[in-house]
């Protein structure tokens, strides 16, 4: 290749328009690229290279190329300009790689590379998807990125190496004026770092050279309203420690181990199989902790209950600690306050490791209104809807996403992918789907529309809901979409192409209601009652269910468990593990929230751990021993979950003793395999009560939740044979004794 002598070609500079050269140098012009860099000369021209760098403040500016040092003139208000010779390849010029070597009044010299010199890191597919709302990988191509190019001058700074390192910017700004990357690289002055607008898609972009990962960094944004505003970047996916705000350049390192787990999610259908989930607020499971000790501590103890999953609530960056993560500001990156990015992929490549999925909840529905972040992004409602009758939550003051808006659809349903796939998550469940489908969800008459046929119905956030959950079983074989919803919509876990939502499962909130409404009540008082501990079996098969006692349940003034059940300290004891006998043996997945398993007393606080010493006493550990045991159990045992959404995996024995409180219903697996449960709700033991059985010959008792080990008073009924009485339909009977507020599974000796 050959660098032409400039002294042989005219040494002035292409023209610019002093307007022109004003809006650069202050930073406001919207295509800064096709000023500053270098750019080939006119015709008359041939053969040379104007190149223009901003540097305020600047005493002696100089390019250096591989032919020669050229020194910058002065143009105007710190732009510097000089003209070098172009390079030649056959009857092609083109602009020769170079630095700036800047001096400036304090005697300190700089040389760097120059932003202006590269090409865009973002295509004209990238832009085609992302403007149709289909880029299913936008987190590759918007946000910061660390990149490196092969360059003859070396890197950043010249010095020797045959590689430019360097992070590339791009944002989603459309109504913006100009764009510039501030951080603590360039001292928060932006104005060295102008973006630019590529063609008319919203989209600004710049490249610059010698940045590395853990810069931090915000977009400032000369918005619709003429104002310059500060904002975290959309797509971050690291950020400081709150109340901090900026955002931190990320480049992943993290080496998966998971590789068995991640075979076997792929050949496997989850929603088949035992699920009982664990759900876990990362902060105050154990106050303090961050993602490698939540790796030691916590996989050890879930692995030892013999959980299945692991759902955290939501570990994407918010600011406000006591929301609880629910008001999301970083939609890409993780909680910074315990730890980094590849920290958390640690945390879940050790659960994977040890056998245990992770789901983690995800908040679509709404966003809070912080200055730094999502709102009002570039002056406009970008994000969030712009009808200000269906762009505002009034329950949680938050701003609701404009889901008909094809970028703000894609930017949503990419991050679901992005859990999903970068992260290795098995499950997301999607927090408060009731709010999405109505129009007038938590609005009185005068304050929503309808939609365009008259209805309630959020006919966006339908499409959306069914775009995200199609999209994301497709793209990720194994994974579950799980629906927090609330209200009797049809079809949340149906198909969508027979119109439904498309989710694998949805939280049982009827169930979830009326079992501990039922189990409030005083078992003098449970009979009157018994509707509400049946009436889940009239609707269980109408959605594919997980039935969920979550941190809703336990927090407000609500109570836990222990203080939701009357009597003495003994019945309240045995009133939580009749609970989870209940809800382990009921059809439908399982779900408890941390702290349960051990009956604290005390409802959660985010702000503590919950609480450990209790475990100091046996009544305590009694119940967490039960529920290891009901877990292994569950696991091992077909008949309680291989038929959960098909009728025929249940069958009422006895549904209407309500004198007595007891139920009494048969258990089917898909192989044939039987489970007989009882469960007393009652203050009472009863002694020869009769329980139909669904065949003769040998049974045993598997399980009682009365046993001393768990803290009961012993009751056990061991091996029988049945006997040939009918009862309730049934051509076999037995009459055992049923411990107060006890349970007892029966199978089979065979």
């Amino acid at each position: 290749m050959e660098t032409l002598n400039i002294d042989d070609h005219r040494t002035t500079p292409s023209p610019v328009d002093y307007g022109v050269l004003d809006s650069v140098s202050n930073a406001r012009f919207y295509n800064p690229h096709a000023i500053l860099g270098g750019h080939l000369g006119s015709e008359e021209a041939e053969g040379s290279v104007t190149i223009r760098t901003l540097r305020p403040l600047a005493k002696h500016v100089v390019i250096i190329t591989q032919s020669g040092e050229y020194t910058a003139q002065h143009e105007f208000n710190g732009i510097f300009t000089a003209v070098v010779p172009a390079q030649s390849s056959g009857s092609q010029w083109s602009v020769p790689d170079y630095r700036i070597r800047t001096t400036y009044e304090n005697g300190v010299t700089l040389v760097e590379d120059d932003p202006y010199r590269y090409l865009p890191t973002v295509g004209d597919v990238d832009i085609y998807l992302f403007g149709e709302g289909r880029h299913e990988r936008l987190w590759e191509v918007l946000g910061a990125h660390v990149l490196h190019y092969d360059d003859p001058m070396g890197s950043a700074d010249g010095t020797p190496g045959r590689q430019v390192d360097g992070v590339s910017f791009a944002v989603w700004a459309p109504n913006a004026h100009a764009v510039r990357v501030v951080g603590d690289f360039n001292s928060w002055d932006g104005r060295r770092h102008a973006m630019r607008e590529i063609g008319s898609s919203g989209i600004w972009e710049i490249f610059i050279p010698g940045l590395h990962a853990g810069a931090l960094y915000k977009f400032e944004i000369l918005n619709a309203n003429g104002e310059w505003k500060m904002k975290a970047d959309p797509m971050e996916r690291g950020h400081q420690i709150p109340p901090a705000t900026a955002s931190i350049v990320v480049d992943s390192h993290h080496v998966w181990k998971d590789e068995d787990w991640m075979d076997r999610r792929r050949r496997s259908d989850p929603h088949a199989g035992p699920i009982s989930i664990y759900e876990v607020h990362a902060g105050s499971w154990k106050e303090g902790l961050d993602y490698h000790e939540l790796a030691d501590q916590l996989v050890d103890y879930v692995k030892k209950l013999g959980f299945t999953h692991v759902e955290f609530m939501p570990l994407t960056q918010h600011p406000f600690t006591g929301s609880w993560g629910y008001q999301v500001t970083g939609y890409y990156a993780p909680d910074s306050r315990h730890g980094s990015y590849d920290d958390m992929k640690y945390l879940i490549d050790s659960l994977h490791q040890a056998g245990i999925g992770v789901v983690m909840d995800w908040v679509p529905a709404h966003f809070p209104k912080d200055d730094f972040a999502l709102g009002r992004f570039d002056g406009t409602p970008l994000y969030e809807d712009p009808d200000p009758q269906r762009g505002e939550h009034p329950d949680w003051g938050t701003y609701v996403f404009n889901f008909g808006r094809n970028e703000v659809r894609n930017f949503l349903v990419a991050n679901a992918l992005f859990w999903l796939s970068e992260f290795h998550i098995d499950a997301l469940r999607v927090d408060a789907v009731s709010s999405m489908l109505y129009l007038d969800y938590s609005r009185k008459d005068g304050e929503w529309h309808p939609n365009i046929y008259g209805g309630r119905e959020n006919l966006e956030a339908i499409s959306f809901l069914q775009e995200t959950t199609a999209t994301a079983y497709r793209d990720n074989p194994g994974i579950m979409m799980i629906a927090e919803e609330s209200t009797s919509w049809q079809g949340v876990t149906a198909p969508t192409d027979a119109g439904g939502l498309g989710f694998g499962l949805k939280w049982n909130m009827g169930w979830m209601h009326d079992t501990l409404e039922y189990m409030h009540e005083s078992p003098i008082n449970r009979k009157y009652h018994h509707d509400e501990i049946t009436f889940s079996m009239v609707y269980a098969y109408s959605e594919h269910y997980v039935l969920p006692i979550s941190h809703d349940e336990v927090v407000h003034g609500k109570g836990s468990l222990m203080e939701r059940m009357p009597g003495d300290d003994w019945q309240r004891f045995a009133g939580v593990r009749a609970l989870f006998a209940y809800q382990w043996a009921h059809p439908g997945k399982k779900l408890t929230f941390m702290g349960n398993e051990m009956a604290q007393f005390g409802e959660w606080n985010n702000e503590h751990s919950i609480d450990w010493d209790s475990l100091n006493w046996k009544d305590h550990q009694g119940v967490q021993r039960l529920v290891s045991d009901l877990n292994a159990l569950y696991r091992n045992s077909p008949a309680l979950w291989s038929q959960d959404f098909d009728p025929a995996g249940f069958q009422w024995l006895t549904s209407d003793d309500s004198d007595h409180n007891v139920l009494s219903f048969l258990r089917i697996g898909s192989g044939g395999e039987q489970i007989v449960v009882v469960v007393n709700f009652s203050g009472n033991a009863w002694q020869d009560y009769q329980v139909p059985l669904p065949q003769g010959g040998a049974w045993k008792e598997m399980l009682t939740t009365d046993d001393a080990i768990y803290g009961g008073s012993d009751i056990h009924n061991g091996s029988f044979v049945a006997q040939e009485e009918a009862y309730h339909s049934r051509e076999w009977s037995v009459k055992l004794t049923i411990p107060a507020l006890g349970a007892l599974f029966l199978v089979p000796e065979d």
